[in-house]
């Protein structure tokens, strides 16, 4: 018995030492591989968020970034709203009343000269999350009429009609005229007469008459519907809606 305890002894005691300083290089390899493993990992993911955002704000939904006064009281200056911009994408199209975001290239400006590419694509990519103000191109306006309509100012009160018939437009900024400028149009097939709301503060579509684009913005430039509110979060929820355009007769003949 004693003779075993003793060889049990010195097989402990030739047992190699490796001491404290060889654990802790040990550990600290083992630390910088899970270091840079959890960094890799952490990367990885972010990019994937990141990417996932980008692709759902370009065909889902998309933050936009209110620039100016010309949807007030609606729309005020900062807030973030998010477009819908599945509204049309099946066969919908836009009705009188919608705010909509869209691209005014060729009706609202003229072609500009072409940007820095690189500049172009980070400003777009900060707006389209609403990070930055949005292109030069792009407005946000409201639908007064559609393809066919006759849209006209004003009758005897000041009141804009469409089709013949008067609108009580309930969302103009308080104490403003329906308008002050004088037109009657009878709206293209597939384009949009637009105005915005704060009509002494919104070069909108009666700015354009004159120009190319006749102030009418073709369908296939609008980019989607103003649907929520994303900021601040005082004002978070739906757009409201309006009646103003109820009782608005189909376009027809009588009205051409």
């Amino acid at each position: 018995m004693d003779t075993q305890a003793e060889l049990q002894e010195r097989d402990l005691s030739s047992a190699p030492d490796t001491g404290p300083g060889e654990g802790s290089r040990s550990s600290r390899v083992r630390d910088r591989i899970t270091g840079r493993l959890s960094w890799r990992g952490t990367l990885g993911v972010g990019a994937a968020c990141a990417v996932f955002v980008l692709l759902f704000s370009t065909f889902v939904v998309q933050p936009f970034l209110i620039p100016s006064g010309s949807m007030e009281r609606t729309l005020r200056v900062g807030d973030r709203v998010l477009v819908n911009k599945l509204a049309y994408r099946f066969g919908g199209e836009p009705r009188r009343g919608d705010v909509v975001v869209f691209d005014g290239t060729g009706s609202f400006v003229r072609e500009g000269a072409a940007q820095n590419p690189v500049t172009g694509l980070l400003h777009g990519a900060a707006a389209s999350l609403g990070l930055a103000e949005p292109a030069e191109t792009d407005f946000v306006k409201r639908v007064v009429g559609v393809g066919g309509d006759r849209v006209v100012c004003c009758d005897a009160r000041g009141r804009i009609e469409v089709n013949g018939r008067p609108l009580d437009e309930d969302y103009l900024y308080p104490g403003d005229a329906p308008s002050t400028v004088p037109f009657d149009i009878v709206v293209p097939e597939d384009t949009l007469w637009m105005m915005g709301d704060h009509r002494s503060r919104s070069r909108d579509s009666r700015d354009h008459l004159g120009e190319p684009g006749g102030g009418v913005v073709p369908v296939d430039r609008v980019i989607g519907r103003v649907d929520w509110f994303g900021w601040p979060l005082g004002r978070l929820g739906s757009l409201p809606g309006t009646d103003a355009f109820d009782s608005v007769p189909a376009p027809g003949p009588s009205h051409g």
